[in-house]
């Protein structure tokens, strides 16, 4: 059983605006005093309320700062809610920060068991899937090395020869992932076609509200951390495209 409910939720970030201070500055502007450099509070979600049931297909569109990676990652467990309730059924399988948990002084037959334990494999599932895994990357002999001495690409394609070699329930993916040459692409394309066919529930944020359309029967639209409109894909997204067409370009 595949299911994600969120009843007012709601996410604050405490902040200091000032960040880091110097001990110059500490000791020539009175920076110990504690109102010069206040911890602010940033609503990052106002009061969602949502329902995916098993076998919907969400998508999530806005803004940028809007809030959509935001609430992926507190589907993901990665965030708590400030307040509200938070539900999520399945098994998740998250593809943004895929490099998250990379040790760079470890091979990269190392780092595939690291980033296998964070997605909730086990030492036995991660040896039965390393072949496949070292296959899909194309990384050969440079699984042996330290990924510290990976290059950018090579970097993404392992990363995503991990996260990408789950049977996800719940599957969650922020923006389409470019990794690689043209070849590799394609070879991700179809990797990211086949995990949407399997998955039970999918939430995907993305720019791209084409793509939205083709994949996601049911769309939300976040607006300075507020939903603002969820309802199916065509509808939603004709009311944020037309309300972006009414909004003024930025100064340059």
């Amino acid at each position: 059983m595949a299911r994600i409910e969120l009843d007012r939720v709601s996410l604050k970030f405490r902040v200091r605006p000032a960040g880091r201070v110097t001990l110059k500055e500490f000791l020539l502007k009175g920076l110990f005093r504690k109102s010069t450099n206040p911890i602010i509070e940033v609503d990052a979600l106002q009061g969602v309320s949502l329902c995916v049931e098993e076998g919907e297909r969400l998508g999530i569109i806005g803004h940028n700062g809007a809030g959509k990676s935001t609430l992926l990652k507190l589907l993901a467990g990665v965030y708590q809610p400030t307040s509200g309730r938070r539900i999520v059924e399945g098994r998740i399988s998250s593809l943004f920060d895929i490099a998250l948990g990379f040790e760079p002084d470890a091979t990269g037959k190392e780092n595939i068991f690291y980033r296998g334990y964070l997605q909730g494999e086990t030492p036995r599932s991660v040896r039965a899937k390393m072949q496949a895994i070292a296959d899909f990357s194309e990384l050969g002999d440079f699984l042996n090395m330290p990924v510290r001495y990976y290059s950018s690409g090579m970097m993404v394609r392992l990363a995503f020869s991990i996260a990408t070699a789950v049977e996800p329930e719940v599957l969650l993916v922020d923006e389409v992932l470019s990794v690689g040459d043209m070849s590799f692409q394609e070879k991700a394309r179809r990797r990211m076609r086949e995990m949407m066919a399997k998955a039970r529930l999918i939430v995907m944020v993305s720019h791209d509200v084409k793509a939205i359309q083709e994949v996601c029967g049911k769309v939300a639209w976040l607006d300075h951390g507020t939903l603002r409109q969820l309802g199916p894909s065509a509808e939603v997204v004709a009311a944020y495209e037309a309300a972006m067409s009414r909004k003024p370009p930025l100064a340059a």
